[in-house]
């Protein structure tokens, strides 16, 4: 692959780092759900965005069965229509690999503008599910929800990429 002008070559990712990650922000999303804001419609889906994320880097590695699983367990944890965010992950997931490869080509705060729709589509197909089993429309502050999963983007993506960007041996004679 032709990398673009000063971008740095990473190492490969640990895939124990990887796969906790995801579960960190599946417990963080759970704890902010029972603790800090409850249940609110403008509250940030951290799950989601860290599965976009392994799901751009790490194709192979995370996918569409990561995605039905760990919406499963948010399902069942929020006591929700089973199936549900599942549903809405696994859309998630083969959207960003079906984007995967143009994604990586922009910049950081680029790539969050171009991930906001898969995740109005991602939370579109929550409240369409929702609407039919016969729920209510949270209200229009259900649409700032995205809008911060995509402000988020950056940070998450360079947090997500730091243990990658170390050097294996730091040496002054080897810049990589």
């Amino acid at each position: 692959m032709i990398m673009r002008p000063g971008q740095r070559l990473l190492m490969p990712v640990n895939p124990g780092f990887l796969w906790l990650s995801l579960l960190f922000a599946l417990l963080a999303l759970m704890l902010g759900n029972m603790l800090v804001w409850g249940r609110a419609a403008w509250a940030p889906d951290l799950l989601s965005i860290v599965l976009v994320f392994w799901t751009v880097h790490q194709t192979r590695r995370v996918g569409m069965a990561a995605a039905f699983v760990l919406g499963l367990m948010l399902d069942v944890h929020q006591g929700a229509l089973l199936g549900q965010h599942a549903l809405a992950y696994t859309v998630l997931s083969f959207v960003a690999i079906m984007a995967h490869r143009r994604l990586l080509w922009f910049s950081l705060p680029d790539q969050a503008l171009q991930v906001l729709p898969l995740f109005v589509l991602a939370h579109a197909v929550e409240w369409v599910l929702s609407a039919i089993i016969g729920g209510t429309f949270p209200g229009a502050w259900v649409l700032l929800a995205p809008v911060l999963e995509a402000a988020l983007w950056p940070l998450i993506s360079w947090l997500l990429l730091a243990p990658q960007r170390r050097a294996p041996d730091p040496d002054e004679n080897r810049p990589l």
